[in-house]
């Protein structure tokens, strides 16, 4: 028998003692003398013995492992930000003594994806997941939330009747788009646009109602022809402004991108058709993207702290499986105005 095959019968018989007597061993039971202890443990650690893992789920035991799923069509490889995501999610979890199994969910109607990953929770190969991308009140999350499993979503706000499984976070994208367009209306820009995010999700639909409200704070009137449809990706900045460029005669002197990748590929596109950042169009980005200071032009943007963030929503995700609190919690983070060199004064 390869040490690989062996099981708890056979560390039994080995040791000379009963199957019970081995799994109070393993579970540390105090019922168990010293020396019978001792007599199992050295077979156990002679033959690399490890429980099943399936056995000590049924058992009731966790399985000190959580999900990390991300949700996008995006090229995860060679996206920074997202890599920075799994890290810190990843580095938090190992302090703990958690395991990261990690998936990503290119379609969240694929019917056949959706019921694999909701199997993961099923077979309790996972003890909580936490969500990166989802839609606001994406259905087979919620599924899984009223299911009673530890949840934890990103770009989410509370339910009026929040369920004490549920974690969620964001940022204060009112208070980021205000900084904004405040910074520009200071630089004498009047002319301002903005290129949305996902409108699906929290925050595109947030920072869409802070950019409206901070405008009209300033006085500034909201051209509906500069309201650009975006996502939260280079290209759909790119296309935006390709379109705009194209047909609009009468630009915008600044505007606000949803991100700092969809801010990249607007920067791309402008360059393209023989203009310039910030001596033609100002371009302000959105979350501090760890490239944004080596860009050219070096991106002005309001700076989040995702790494603070994913941290808390992993502190918080496992306290909950290892039932320490027993409420709903929300985390909302400020965020802040870094000035570099893509926005000029008029």
């Amino acid at each position: 028998m390869r040490k690989s095959d062996i099981n708890s019968a056979e560390i039994a018989r080995l040791a000379g003692v009963s199957r019970s007597t081995v799994s109070r061993v393993i579970n540390n039971y105090s019922n168990v003398p010293a020396p019978t202890r001792d007599k199992v443990l050295k077979v156990i650690e002679e033959y690399n013995y490890f429980p099943n893992a399936s056995a000590q789920v049924l058992a009731g035991k966790r399985s000190r492992t959580i999900g990390l799923f991300l949700i996008g069509q995006g090229n995860v490889s060679s996206d920074v930000l997202t890599n920075m995501l799994i890290v810190s999610v990843i580095e938090h979890a190992s302090k703990l003594d958690y395991y990261v199994l990690t998936h990503i969910i290119r379609n969240a109607k694929d019917t056949d994806v959706i019921k694999n990953v909701k199997e993961i929770f099923y077979q309790r190969r996972i003890d909580g997941g936490i969500f990166i991308g989802a839609a606001n009140r994406e259905p087979f999350v919620e599924e899984l939330i009223n299911e009673g499993f530890v949840i934890g979503v990103v770009d989410q706000e509370l339910t009026e009747r929040p369920e004490p499984n549920r974690i969620v976070s964001n940022f204060n994208n009112d208070s980021g788009m205000k900084q904004a367009v405040a910074y520009l209306a200071g630089l004498g820009h009047s002319r301002i646009g903005v290129i949305n995010g996902d409108m699906n999700r929290l925050s595109g639909r947030t920072k869409y109602e802070g950019f409206k409200t901070a405008m009209r704070m300033c006085g500034l009137q909201v051209n509906p022809k500069w309201v650009l449809e975006g996502d939260f990706n280079e290209q759909s900045g790119y296309d935006s402004i390709q379109t705009v460029l194209s047909n609009e005669s009468e630009l915008p002197t600044a505007l606000v991108a949803a991100n700092d990748s969809v801010a990249f590929g607007a920067i791309r596109a402008i360059k393209e058709h023989g203009l310039r950042v910030p001596e033609d169009i100002s371009i302000i980005g959105f979350d501090d993207h760890a490239l944004s200071v080596n860009h050219h032009p070096p991106l002005t943007t309001i700076r989040v702290d995702f790494s603070a963030m994913l941290k808390r929503m992993t502190s918080y995700l496992i306290e909950k499986i290892e039932q320490k609190t027993l409420s709903a919690q929300e985390i909302t983070l400020d965020c802040s105005l870094v000035v570099r060199e893509s926005c000029r004064r008029i």
